[in-house]
């Protein structure tokens, strides 16, 4: 992947973990492999950062995880979205939408 990696903001990792899951349930390595994949390889996050954050959501209910296979054949903890996770998803992405456009003109104003 061509781009540099970019240490992630403040508050992004929930909301690209919440886009990861947006298309199905996916494992932890999946949801890395995922969000390097959306943001072309932008941003790489490391287990100690993922998982961490993983439970935190799973406790705010955000997120529901089970046990299974991974491709692998090996076993493994997947996660999906929950109702409140959806609302939460619709709600920091209309949030980092704002913030994105507040930037990108503060960026090109002169």
């Amino acid at each position: 992947m061509g781009s540099k990696q970019t240490t992630l903001l403040q508050g992004t990792l929930d909301l690209l973990i919440l886009k990861a899951l947006g298309t199905g349930e996916l494992h932890g390595l999946g949801i890395s492999r995922r969000i390097e994949q959306m943001t072309r390889g932008t941003f790489v996050v490391k287990p100690g950062s993922l998982f961490p954050a993983l439970h935190r959501m799973e406790e705010a209910g955000w997120l529901s995880g089970f046990w299974g296979e991974s491709e692998n054949n090996r076993r493994a903890k997947f996660y999906r979205l929950t109702k409140a996770g959806d609302a939460q998803l619709e709600h920091e992405t209309e949030q980092w939408t704002r913030v994105a456009t507040a930037m990108t003109q503060a960026l090109k104003a002169t």
